[in-house]
């Protein structure tokens, strides 16, 4: 028989762990035989440049994939990551850059919800994947709005939910104090919390936002003292969560203290305020605790501490950024792969939005991604946490919306 076009391409489809022949490959820009081009812009300086860890993870990760595994589908991932200083028009400028002049197949894990507010109609309009953002701003969960850009973390208002749940179970009389970022990153977690009140929102007897560059939150903090609040509300970058911490501690104010969780990292934000001041905190994940002890003999946990001794060994490994980042690549190559030889812009999406229980290792057991092309949330259960002083202890059960 002689060897057509049509019977190549049924050898490989019998054969699917075979490479399609050349002719068949699809490729957009940013993609060839040998090379996929990811870009990525984070804050490597300016007030929120404890995020930079985001870029170094994946970069480490993607290396890692590269020299084991000679890359995804033997093409070597090329990670081109640019500083944007937590600046909206320095990620325009940034991503303008990797998409027009680099010629990236696609943008990922980039951090903040007003540095890709300023980037999502470009994006579209583009038709450029803009994956797995490090935000849970709901305006990246919008299939129909945006439908090439989505989140990677929970969405904010989900997380806000959960803590007011356990507010009103716990204190349904509480006097409430909320400190939230002046933007769609504080709106949308304040908007979730107060939804999560439902009729208890009077509750809420105090509240201030501020700016990422004010230089201190001690003022809105002294304010809370004298509203009278028992509960606390922190909506806050790392570094404000931080000053919060320490200022509540100055002034004697000992309220119930709830904190986000990604402002909530051991090593960068509960251990530097004082254990003292930070034992107590409530706080939120869907992630295995790579600190915690009981977790040391998990599969996946061992996989990352290895993985961070190897690929990255200054960063530290209980910082809840890094295991976000390592979470979030490793996502980002299951979904390469799933692409195959067919690596166009469209086909990315279509298998991002097209996920079927992926079980990433470090998520809580019985929390797995899944999305469709109507529903691109990632992420969607939540568990409460509690600071002891060393780790946070998993504080009832997993919470899903």
């Amino acid at each position: 028989m002689a060897f057509t076009r049509r019977t190549a391409l049924l050898a490989a489809a019998s054969a699917p762990w075979l490479p399609l022949p050349a002719f068949a490959r699809k490729y957009d820009t940013g993609a060839s035989d040998t090379e996929i081009r990811i870009g990525n812009t984070v804050p490597y300086s300016g007030p929120a440049s404890a995020f930079g860890v985001f870029g170094k993870t994946a970069s480490a990760y993607f290396r890692k994939v590269n020299e084991e595994q000679g890359g995804v589908g033997g093409r070597k991932i090329n990670f081109l990551s640019l500083d944007d200083a937590y600046s909206p028009p320095k990620t325009v400028e940034a991503t303008r850059k990797l998409v027009e002049s680099e010629g990236v197949l696609l943008m990922f894990n980039q951090l903040g919800t007003a540095s890709n507010a300023a980037i999502q109609k470009y994006m579209n309009a583009k038709k450029v994947p803009h994956l797995f953002l490090s935000t849970g701003a709901s305006r990246f969960i919008d299939p129909k709005g945006a439908p090439w850009s989505m989140a990677f973390l929970a969405g904010y208002e989900i997380e806000g939910a959960v803590y007011a749940a356990h507010i009103v179970k716990t204190n349904p009389n509480a006097k409430i104090a909320v400190l939230s970022q002046a933007d769609d990153y504080g709106r949308d977690f304040l908007r979730g919390f107060k939804a999560g009140l439902g009729n208890k929102v009077g509750n809420i007897v105090a509240e201030a936002t501020y700016e990422p560059t004010d230089p201190t939150v001690d003022s809105q903090i002294v304010g809370f003292k004298a509203s009278g609040a028992d509960v606390f509300m922190n909506i806050s970058l790392p570094k404000q969560a931080l000053q919060a911490i320490r200022k509540s501690a100055e002034l004697g104010w000992k309220p119930a203290y709830y904190l986000i969780g990604s402002a909530s990292g051991v090593n960068t934000t509960m251990v530097p305020a004082g254990r003292e001041r930070s034992t107590g905190i409530f706080s939120a994940t869907y992630w295995k605790d790579p600190s915690d002890p009981g977790w040391k003999d998990d599969p996946g946990v061992k996989d990352y501490h290895a993985f961070m001794k190897q690929y990255y060994p200054d960063g530290d490994p209980t910082d809840r950024v890094c295991y976000n980042g390592y979470s979030a690549s490793q996502l980002m190559v299951h979904v390469l792969r799933q692409c195959g030889d067919e690596l166009t812009r469209e086909n990315v999406m279509k298998q991002a939005t097209s996920l079927k229980n992926v079980e990433l290792p470090l998520l809580i057991p019985g929390i797995r991604v899944n999305t469709s092309a109507d529903d691109y949330r990632v992420i969607r259960a939540m568990q409460l946490t509690r600071f002891d002083g060393d780790k946070f202890v998993n504080v009832g059960d997993v919470i899903g919306f």
